[in-house]
């Protein structure tokens, strides 16, 4: 027995080193990171008013429905031009003819929908440059022959002005709040290490109690409340906190 060891023993001295040497790896500790999302946005007065409008007409056959839509449509147009607004302003969003029914039923009449005529609209969306002659704007539309107006949605032409002032604030106040957290921590000081945008531009918040009315001298004009409108950034930002 003592020999059978023995031997075992030295068998296994015998063995080259490289066969019981095991393989140590250290992987180097990382900075904690800290990741923000943080929004800021800058407010400026409007100097764009987008304005839906368009005609609306009924008559017992669809080319009579059509045609009188387009001769009222035309006029509209035109009245749009005479008031100063381009051409490149005036853009159709939408032409429709639709069949209209009555569903209600009546005594003496047979019960179903009833076929009232067909309807003929045309839709167009009008860009405003001129933000004090909304009001007047709306109302030339109505005296025009416009049977419906929607907005207007005040907006900024070219937010990229406010878009680089909201940029810079939101990463001055991302780096603020990476520096707190770095000296709350115990850190030496925070390095930027990703940074990403998303952002939008001249649409309104929320509407200005000081804004000013526009009226006309002779007769009352739509009242228009233009308000301020902002630009916002979002930042996604991470810092690594170091020693």
């Amino acid at each position: 027995m003592k020999s059978a060891l023995a031997l075992m023993a030295l068998g296994a001295a015998a063995l080259p080193v490289a066969a019981i040497a095991q393989t140590s790896v250290t992987i180097a500790e990382t900075a904690p990171v800290v990741t923000l999302n943080v929004t800021e946005s800058v407010e400026a007065a409007p100097d764009v008013a987008t304005v839906g409008t368009g005609v609306q007409t009924r008559a017992q056959t669809a080319q009579v429905a059509m045609q009188d839509n387009a001769a009222k449509t035309e006029k509209l147009i035109a009245a749009l031009a005479k008031a100063g607004i381009a051409k490149k302003d005036i853009q159709t969003s939408g032409i429709n003819l639709s069949a209209q029914y009555d569903y209600s039923n009546r005594d003496g009449q047979p019960a179903g929908p009833r076929f009232i005529g067909y309807e003929a609209s045309n839709q167009l969306t009008v860009k405003l440059r001129d933000i004090k002659k909304v009001g007047a704007s709306l109302d030339a539309m109505v005296a025009a022959g416009a049977t419906n107006i929607n907005g207007p949605n005040f907006s900024i032409d070219d937010p990229s002005p406010l878009i680089v002032q909201a940029r810079g604030a939101a990463l001055k106040s991302a780096k603020a709040q990476a520096d707190y957290y770095a000296q709350a921590a115990g850190y030496r000081s925070a390095r930027l290490v990703s940074i990403s945008e998303s952002n939008s531009g001249g649409q309104p918040p929320m509407p200005m109690m000081q804004s000013a009315r526009f009226k006309a001298d002779a007769a009352p004009t739509t009242p228009v409340e233009p308000g301020q409108v902002s630009a916002s950034v979002t930042l996604t930002v991470q810092y690594a906190l170091e020693k």
